[in-house]
């Protein structure tokens, strides 16, 4: 059981963070707008736990203007998606092993 534990990642112990990371997983890049909409939370929410994230080096960010509008891209890294997957199989075995 200990050794499960070690491999779950407090990162993404909130379910905000766990909900953004699912969602970079899947696709290529994800829009603020968008993430927003899909979590269900705040703007100040959502950053704080972005800023988690790619503090952390798990996502990167990308701004752009579309028009005159801005727009802020977030994505996955390597060694995001590898932490993800990490944490992901670790709740798999703890889940299996009950």
């Amino acid at each position: 059981m200990k050794d499960i534990l070690k491999n779950i990642n407090k990162t993404f112990d909130h379910r905000v963070r766990l909900g953004i990371m699912s969602a970079l997983v899947v696709n290529d890049a994800v829009d603020f707008s968008t993430l927003k909409e899909l979590l269900g939370v705040t703007d100040g929410n959502l950053a704080s736990h972005l800023k988690s994230l790619e503090k952390e080096e798990y996502i990167t960010i990308e701004k752009q203007f579309i028009g005159r509008k801005p727009n802020t891209k977030y994505s996955v890294t390597k060694l995001g998606k590898q932490a993800f997957k990490k944490h992901i199989n670790a709740l798999e075995k703890l889940i299996n092993k009950q």
